[in-house]
């Protein structure tokens, strides 16, 4: 019996030792881990144990800068923020009256639109009522760069100044004479609206090219205002001759006349006009030439009209 109970305490007694041994070791492996942590401080600079203690310093204070900022957004109640509104709503309030009469989404016949341009003109002066065509070209190719003069049948509506460069007078012109426009021009002075030159004169306005091109004044063949009648050339400018061009983007943008003229003299220009831009298409344009057609008085709204009616 006796050597029973031995035999039993036997077990115990080695596994408390083993705990103890292990515990002891445990101390000195902990011991050692302390002493070398200690050994990699250095004694100056960034591991010196005065830089680590300010190094923890600084974590802490920034933790407690974040969270004090994260509780103050918190306590803070979130403002309003108001949707941004459209561009009818930041209209002035006469412009959003006559916005009203146009139909949103809707394409008018020439017509309808030359019609309802006239009653929605929101200023209180003559308007212009301005054409703008969207065409399928490319104006950066040569062959689809659209351009023509025209006369408008019923006029533009406005006075036209007409300056010939030629020392022959000319009736109906405004300023003639190359001396008297080379002097203005030395000035910096510009009284006219169009100039129209001789061929033989044209090489004289080579130096004032810096100042005529700019403003569109420079004559031009294509423009009609390089010519030897110079008679018919200003009766045509009187007349009401334009000019168009398709800016950077392919557009066309051209004043047809005034909201004064009435529905049927701006139907003749709107015809006139279109009539030009069809003729000039330019042969490498296979596909659809023309992708909208839109009018719009000076700050009025826009007036799309229908392309397959034109």
């Amino acid at each position: 019996m006796a050597k029973k109970n031995t035999s039993e305490v036997e077990p115990v007694v080695s596994n408390s030792e083993e705990g103890l041994n292990g515990a002891i070791q445990e101390t000195h492996e902990d011991s050692n881990q302390d002493d070398h942590t200690e050994g990699a401080l250095a004694k100056a600079g960034k591991r010196s144990a005065k830089s680590v203690r300010e190094a923890a310093e600084k974590q802490a204070k920034e933790e407690r800068k974040t969270h004090t900022d994260t509780a103050e957004e918190a306590s803070v109640p979130k403002q309003h923020v108001r949707p941004a509104r459209t561009r009818l709503e930041r209209s002035g309030k006469k412009f959003r009256e006559v916005a009203q009469k146009v139909e949103k989404g809707k394409h008018y016949s020439p017509v309808e639109a030359l019609e309802l341009a006239t009653k929605t003109s929101p200023v209180k002066f003559d308007a212009t009522v301005e054409l703008h065509v969207n065409l399928r070209v490319d104006p950066h190719q040569a062959d689809q760069n659209v351009r023509d003069n025209l006369v408008l049948p019923a006029g533009t509506g406005r006075t036209v100044r007409v300056a010939v460069f030629a020392d022959d007078k000319v009736a109906g012109a405004d300023v003639a004479g190359v001396e008297a426009i080379t002097k203005a021009l030395e000035k910096g002075s510009i009284e006219f609206d169009i100039l129209i030159a001789t061929p033989a004169n044209m090489p004289k306005l080579g130096k004032y090219a810096r100042v005529l091109g700019p403003r569109g004044l420079m004559p031009n063949p294509k423009s009609g205002t390089v010519t030897t009648d110079l008679a018919k050339a200003v009766a045509e400018a009187k007349a009401g001759r334009v000019e168009y061009r398709v800016d950077s983007t392919g557009i066309v943008h051209l004043g047809i006349g005034k909201v004064s003229f009435g529905k049927d003299k701006l139907l003749q220009n709107f015809q006139a006009v279109m009539a030009s831009i069809k003729a000039n298409k330019p042969a490498s344009v296979k596909s659809t030439y023309i992708q909208a057609v839109h009018l719009a008085t000076t700050m009025g709204p826009s007036i799309a009209i229908a392309v397959n009616e034109l």
